[in-house]
């Protein structure tokens, strides 16, 4: 059961292509902790992973943004279903709210306002 304080974001994109699995990944915990980690082959890149902890300030406005879009209201049922081209992933724990999305990887503007849930989206 989530706390009145409780707060989680996590965000990872996916793809696979001709530089094998590639993805990006965010996540922030509650504790201000923050982890990045990025693998692409591009150009012979590495995996890079990355962890910090960020001011309150940080913190507070992630969850301004959360509560002023309304994202806890949506959900991804209409959205495109994550496919062999690639994924993006959004779950959200923000007090009693815990929220989970799933879609294929958005290269465009256009493929969001062509798609069944352009508002949600």
């Amino acid at each position: 059961m989530a706390m009145a304080s409780d707060f989680y974001l996590h965000y990872y994109m996916e793809h696979k292509g001709r530089f094998g699995h590639e993805f990006l990944e965010f996540k922030f915990w509650l504790d201000r902790k923050l982890r990045c980690a990025k693998n692409s082959n591009y150009k012979n890149d590495v995996m890079i992973r990355k962890e910090a902890y960020v001011h309150k300030s940080v913190m507070e406005q992630l969850k301004r943004i959360i509560d002023d879009s309304e994202i806890t209201k949506e959900g991804d049922a209409l959205w495109p279903t994550p496919d062999r081209v690639g994924q993006q992933e959004l779950e959200i724990v923000i007090r009693d709210e815990h929220i989970s999305f799933a879609t294929s990887k958005i290269s465009y503007l256009i493929d969001v306002n062509q798609s069944k849930d352009p508002e949600g989206l």
